[in-house]
């Protein structure tokens, strides 16, 4: 793929753009920053991985990992603005997922210790499961908007603040859930995965390719679903307060 060939990827950026135009959607500047920012990154973690490759396991994992949790905690964050505790909840929980995921990669030899195969694969679990507590996180902040009515009456008839939740979280869950659960369904049928794509593009035998993305699908599935119940049963906590009476406030402010 030759760089002139990259230039009319722009083509891609154009239609979007066009479509924000013409209905005015109001994200023209946000579809070409985005657009620019994505290529410049990849560009930049293109030409670091080359170093990182090179250093020592020990060294190079742990730092690359470290950057991108660092990164996706602030970025999820920003769905719970609001919220105390936000991002050392978001990090501790994104740290403990990653960690749990790669010791049960590196103790069944799923894959070896080595940058080109931890890096890009943890960072499609972090980056899933920052997806998905965000999503929880604004799922969640909208159900307790949509529902103050039914919580103030369900407290005020004396259920505990976990009652009173009970339907809300099981609303987040499911929203947090629902998109991975039909894209397994679909995996292989409808789509063919990128990690698999990318490996037979580079030669590697199918069968094999095929190994390797459902290691990375069923990893993405369960760090998702840990990371939407661990946010959402940790955070829902924080729209009562001291005296288990729902915040309003913060519950319209998050």
């Amino acid at each position: 793929m030759s760089n002139l060939s990259l230039l009319y990827l722009s083509i891609f950026v154009l239609i979007p753009l066009f479509l924000s135009y013409y209905y005015q959607l109001g994200v023209n500047k946000d579809i070409l920053w985005s657009s620019l920012r994505g290529t410049v990154q990849l560009f930049l973690i293109g030409f670091a991985l080359n170093y990182l490759f090179n250093l020592p396991p020990l060294i190079g994992i742990p730092f690359l990992i470290t950057v991108m949790i660092v990164v996706a905690s602030f970025h999820a964050r920003k769905k719970g603005t609001g919220l105390p505790n936000v991002l050392p909840t978001i990090l501790i929980g994104l740290v403990l997922i990653e960690g749990g995921v790669l010791a049960l990669w590196l103790l069944f030899d799923l894959i070896q210790f080595i940058p080109s195969q931890v890096i890009p694969m943890s960072g499609m679990v972090i980056g899933n499961s920052m997806i998905a507590m965000g999503l929880a996180l604004e799922r969640m902040k909208s159900e307790f908007k949509e529902n103050e009515g039914r919580i103030l009456a369900a407290l005020s008839l004396g259920a505990a603040p976990d009652a009173a939740s009970h339907v809300i979280v099981k609303k987040t869950l499911g929203a947090a859930l629902i998109p991975n659960v039909d894209k397994l369904k679909t995996i292989g049928l409808v789509q063919l995965p990128g990690m698999m794509t990318g490996l037979i593009l580079g030669g590697v035998s199918p069968v094999i390719a095929i190994k390797y993305q459902l290691v990375i699908s069923l990893s993405i599935f369960s760090a998702v679903s840990l990371s939407a119940i661990y946010i959402t049963l940790i955070m829902y906590r924080y729209y009562y307060n001291d005296t288990m009476q729902l915040d309003l406030d913060k519950a319209r402010k998050s």
